[in-house]
């Protein structure tokens, strides 16, 4: 097993033979998460606490699901439910938990690197679950795992990413992953919503959705996230996805057999088509499932210090 470290905060710390060190963990997961009867004693006896700053549905159900499949004590904190609405401190929060016996504690958060912090301050294992327009591992994770599922590998492949880039953590921890493991990935967008300097990450940058997904064989589609952008970025949301959404027209770009994914939750009529959204080549289900499994595989991991076969 090739995984030393004690926290997952991001896909750009990690080397290629970890990142697929998890990605191998999870097939075994999944098909433990395919059985009729799910429960199995991996945790047992470890306590996994999920502390979320911003809403969540994907993310947090998954994990929530994948401890309480593999037998630990699950609890799930909310900022609105906690001492953080007393005025309780990030890290002071974080040290309570700590001091309780908690094994493994889940962080969401709208500032970038608060999981870091929070890591340098607990003898817990810290997972980052999404940290402002930093990462969200878990996430870049479960996608590389579909691909790696329908494609074989991920090596070659060619990766379109469209969408709201700027905005995006997934984008950055998809591109950290992918391109590690030798894919050749490109992004997309309206110039108002793509960052300066993104080719410094070695991805190939277009205004066009159209360019960005020639010939590709996975089209991955990006959330408008309007509860971070400023006023002015987009005219609306029609004009964006007359320019920009995904339909069955423009999917056309990539292969005849590209796969098509989405991080969720999905915009309908605005990212992608509710057409788009029915074709057998789109995974979108598929990767939910994949998320219980890759997080299962994640927990397993840092809970035994890396020593699985």
């Amino acid at each position: 097993m090739q995984f030393h470290h004690k926290d997952l905060l991001g896909l750009k710390e990690l080397s290629k033979e970890e990142i697929l060190s998890i990605l191998r963990h999870a097939q075994t997961m999944k098909e433990i998460l395919m059985q009729d009867s799910k429960k199995t004693p991996h945790l047992q006896g470890k306590s996994v606490v999920t502390l979320f700053y911003e809403n969540s549905t994907r993310t947090r159900m998954s994990f929530e699901l994948a401890s309480k499949y593999m037998s630990a004590n699950a609890a799930n904190i909310t900022a609105s439910g906690s001492s953080v609405a007393k005025g309780e401190s990030l890290i002071d929060t974080a040290r309570t938990l700590d001091r309780m016996g908690t094994d493994v504690i889940i962080v969401r958060h709208s500032s970038s690197g608060a999981p870091h912090l929070i890591a340098r301050n607990v003898k817990a294992s810290v997972i980052n679950a999404g940290d402002g327009m930093n990462e969200h591992p878990t996430q870049a994770l479960l996608d590389m795992f579909t691909m790696m599922e329908k494609k074989g590998s991920i090596e070659g492949l060619k990766v379109a990413i469209v969408g709201d880039v700027k905005h995006s953590r997934v984008v950055r921890s998809n591109i950290y992953g992918l391109t590690k493991l030798g894919a050749e990935v490109s992004v997309g967008g309206p110039s108002t919503l793509m960052p300066p300097d993104m080719d410094k990450l070695g991805v190939s940058v277009y205004h066009s959705v159209d360019e960005a997904m020639m010939d590709a064989d996975v089209v991955m589609g990006l959330r408008i996230q309007q509860e971070r952008q400023k006023s002015g970025l987009l005219p609306s949301l029609r004009e964006y996805h007359r320019f920009f959404g995904i339909d069955e027209k423009r999917l056309k770009c990539a292969k005849p057999d590209a796969l098509l994914m989405h991080p969720g939750p999905v915009n309908r009529g605005v990212e992608l088509t509710s057409g788009v959204m029915e074709l057998d080549r789109c995974f979108i289900d598929e990767q939910v499932t994949n998320g219980v499994a890759v997080r299962m595989a994640i927990l397993n991991i840092l809970t035994r210090g890396g020593r699985v076969e």
